[in-house]
């Protein structure tokens, strides 16, 4: 696939060096600060050392003194209290967070879980009435519930109270909640907009904890899944994230709850853990859990107290996760068929496939696949509890969500963000759908849009790569949204000894350029441009810049992203 080069504009030469010679590091460094919104030697010391002193205030957040005044009442009156969460990692993460706090605190407390097939996602009335029917008085709904308009209201008419954290985006109108905890509200003032789901439920016992007296370590101790939740539900991490992001890391690395340590120990992934390795070793697992059974098993493991429960959670986990593998790779073959074989198909600006027996729980998955393969917005529908419900994904750029309010008078229901996103409809809607979602698409997309584009940060001579170099870059991360692993242009460079295809379709070799060392370089998935990498033959690559590990050995490597020849 052809791929667009996408380089920075550079940023003033004298605020670069400026910035440069105030932090005395490499100037390609201080523009992927200014890159950030870096601009002086304070913001610089608050980006390479984020610590809890950069947490806001929680009650900077709207109704967070109702929420904490509800959750005391009840407590001082021995009510029931159900926490409530979503069946992704973002919601079981939340509800196992929250959970475990105030189980430690108070005894009479349970968690609730949807199921993904038969009460969708959100609050659901079956929840509701299952906590009215079983006497509780409060439930507080996690990573859901903004827009729950008649679910609150239903709730209400039964006696039962609601504190709403979410962090989606509120309908016209808000849930008539005792509490609503979501910075996207129009009227919430809190500095930061972008927490997790499971970070709003993280306020909260912020909230609860400072409000009586309780030491930060005790809620510290969650941090390694926020960590998961915010590395998975794929938000931005800069801010206040990236503060909760750094610290919930040192403790996957450090100190990992027992749940999570089980949880890596079959994932069979040694070493440090970074961010990618949490969205793609355990990220996975926990969401195997809701896709292929129940969801609750995710907050079994992740909220047991001892280690052969979390053992054999985490075997049951990890077994379901090689279905859900099954599943993905199978439905992805057949849907890759059905759209080689249609012509009409092929050639639009993007897709919609279904089949009736295709397994819910992994169909978003399939859309992120055919959307690399095809790399335009794609809708996976299969049949579901008599209706037929969908998994989107976008492109870079392309705002999903409105497309899909462009079809919302087809639709039953829809939600999610600009580059994810949910949807269900009645069958005989399918073909008229999926024609309209292809107008729509097709006057709304820029052409540039359906080409993948590599966004390189800064030109950088490989000269100038040292291990001070690399030891500040790594002070850049944890790397996610906003925040992405830098991507270097080296123009001229040329291949020393001879490139080689490893795995079928990767080429690895090593890269020198005018002056430079040579570096070790692996291109994933570039194989086809092999027979143009000729010893004096000049090229030029765009790459991160990683470390690899060999039998204990520490060495700088190149991840090429793109090869060009000829300029």
């Amino acid at each position: 696939m052809n791929k667009r080069w996408a380089l920075r504009d550079t940023p003033d030469h004298e605020e670069v060096n400026s910035l440069a010679a105030a932090l005395n590091i490499d100037p390609i460094l201080t523009t992927l600060l200014i890159h950030r919104g870096i601009r002086n030697y304070d913001d610089a010391r608050l980006f390479f050392r984020p610590d809890e002193r950069h947490l806001h205030d929680p009650f900077l957040m709207a109704d967070m003194e109702k929420a904490v005044l509800r959750i005391e009442n009840a407590i001082a009156a021995r009510e029931k209290i159900l926490i409530y969460g979503d069946y992704d990692v973002d919601g079981t993460t939340a509800v196992s967070v929250v959970y475990s706090f105030f189980k430690k605190l108070y005894p009479n407390i349970e968690y609730y879980i949807p199921d993904r097939y038969t009460e969708g996602y959100g609050v659901s009335k079956k929840g509701v009435d299952y906590a009215a029917d079983n006497g509780f008085k409060l439930i507080i709904a996690l990573d859901c519930g903004i827009k729950s308009v008649d679910k609150v209201a239903h709730a209400n008419a039964r006696g039962v109270d609601f504190i709403i954290c979410d962090h989606h985006l509120p309908g016209s109108e808000l849930p008539a909640a005792v509490a609503v905890l979501d910075p996207k509200r129009p009227d919430c003032d809190y500095p930061y907009k972008e927490l997790s789901g499971c970070g709003i439920g993280f306020k909260l016992i912020q909230a609860y904890a400072e409000k009586n007296d309780i030491p930060f370590e005790e809620i510290a101790c969650y941090l390694d899944l926020v960590c998961i939740s915010i590395a998975c539900d794929i938000v931005h991490i800069t801010g206040e994230n990236r503060v909760l992001a750094h610290m919930g890391l040192q403790k996957i690395n450090t100190d990992p709850c027992i749940g999570v340590k089980t949880l890596m120990e079959v994932a069979g992934r040694t070493g440090t853990y970074t961010i990618s390795d949490v969205v793609f070793q355990l990220g996975p697992r926990i969401n195997a859990a809701g896709r292929i059974d129940d969801a609750k098993h995710a907050v079994e493991l992740l909220t047991a107290t001892d280690e052969d429960t979390a053992k054999q959670k985490s075997l049951e986990i990890n077994f379901k996760n090689t279905e859900r593998k099954g599943h993905d790779l199978s439905i992805t073959d057949e849907a890759l068929g059905i759209i080689e074989r249609d012509e009409v198909m092929i050639n639009r600006k993007s897709t919609v496939v279904f089949s009736e027996h295709w397994h819910k729980g992994v169909i978003g998955i399939v859309a992120s696949r055919l959307t690399e393969k095809y790399y335009r917005p794609t809708i996976v529908l299969t049949r579901s509890n008599g209706y037929v419900a969908g998994s989107a994904r976008s492109v870079f750029g392309y705002d999903l969500y409105e497309a899909l309010c462009g079809c919302s008078d087809l639709l039953i229901q829809f939600g999610g963000h600009k580059y994810a996103a949910g949807l269900t409809l009645e069958a005989e809607n399918i073909e008229a759908f999926a024609e309209r979602f292809e107008e729509v698409v097709s006057a709304t997309i820029k052409p540039e849009q359906l080409i993948q584009q590599i966004n390189i940060d800064a030109e950088l001579p490989l000269s100038q790569i040292g291990p001070k170099f690399f030891r500040i870059l790594n002070s850049f991360a944890p790397f996610g949204p906003e925040n992405m692993a830098p991507v270097f242009l080296s123009r001229n460079v040329y291949v020393s000894g001879a490139a080689s295809l490893v795995g079928g379709s990767h080429i690895k070799m090593t890269v020198i350029q005018q002056g430079s060392a040579g570096y070790d370089s692996i291109a994933f998935g570039q194989g086809e441009m092999l027979s143009q990498i000729k010893k004096d033959v000049p090229f030029d690559i765009c790459y991160s810049i990683e470390e690899n590990i060999w039998r204990e050995k520490r060495s700088i490597q190149l991840n090429i992203k793109g090869i060009r020849f000829g300029g």
